[in-house]
């Protein structure tokens, strides 16, 4: 089942449960990849629709650092709800460990070992993370490793 299928069976469920937030989430998630197809002429990949999901969860990890420095819970707890919902649709996030032995072994790979280095190895690192791993994160286990 495509990422786009699992969306429209769980949005006629939240819709069926009345759960109106979990809903809400999952239809402007469906519109994303609707607009994603439109926009490109053609039915989108799974690759496609993991790097529109990505980019949701990317705006919305963006947003709760800025409601954080605004100090309004409110809203942090509702773009993290919204956050958890869309983890759903992407593989299994890599923790902090696996990104630190992937950018290991990447960087030995490229012969990366200075800052310089960093554009050449994080273009390495992201076929690898796409949808996997927050990029801010990656781009920081990059520079604590080519800073040592």
């Amino acid at each position: 089942m495509t990422i786009k299928e699992r969306l429209q069976n769980d949005w006629k469920e939240a819709l069926k449960s009345k759960d109106k937030d979990k809903a809400q989430v999952l239809s402007m998630a469906r519109s994303a990849i609707i607009y994603g197809e439109k926009e490109s002429g053609k039915e989108l990949t799974e690759a496609d629709m993991t790097n529109i999901i990505s980019k949701e969860v990317k705006s919305r990890r963006d947003s709760v650092e800025s409601f954080k420095k605004a100090e309004r819970q409110d809203l942090v707890d509702k773009e993290e709800f919204e956050i958890q919902i869309l983890l759903n649709y992407l593989p299994k996030q890599l923790e902090s460990d696996e990104i630190r032995e992937l950018v290991e072994t990447t960087a030995k790979d490229i012969d990366a070992n200075t800052m310089k280095d960093m554009g050449k190895l994080m273009g390495a690192l992201r076929p690898k993370t796409i949808g996997k791993a927050d990029a801010k994160l990656v781009s920081t286990i990059v520079k604590e490793y080519l800073n040592k």
